[in-house]
């Protein structure tokens, strides 16, 4: 038997998160200097990156609307998978 107490399903389920620890800005900026704000709007369909975009606005529309968000992340994890097709600059 191990002395250490079972671990909580919290903590399981983020040991599994990729996100974790990752704030909706540092993945913004990241996508955004890796793709520009062009690149962004052509893998994902928002207004937030075609009309006007900045860090700022973007994070407002993105806290806001859970299947913008949600893209946005989508897209970091995948930009980090060496195997991925959306990976193409």
């Amino acid at each position: 038997m191990s002395n250490q107490p079972p671990a909580s399903k919290e903590k399981v389920s983020q040991a599994n998160n990729p996100l974790h620890g990752i704030t909706l800005e540092n993945i913004l900026i990241s996508l955004e200097q890796r793709y520009g704000w062009d690149g962004l709007a052509q893998r994902i369909n928002i207004n937030c990156f075609k009309s006007d975009p900045s860090i700022k606005s973007s994070l407002k529309f993105l806290r806001k609307t859970p299947w913008a968000r949600d893209k946005v992340e989508q897209l970091y994890i995948a930009s980090t998978n060496q195997n991925n097709p959306w990976n193409n600059s």
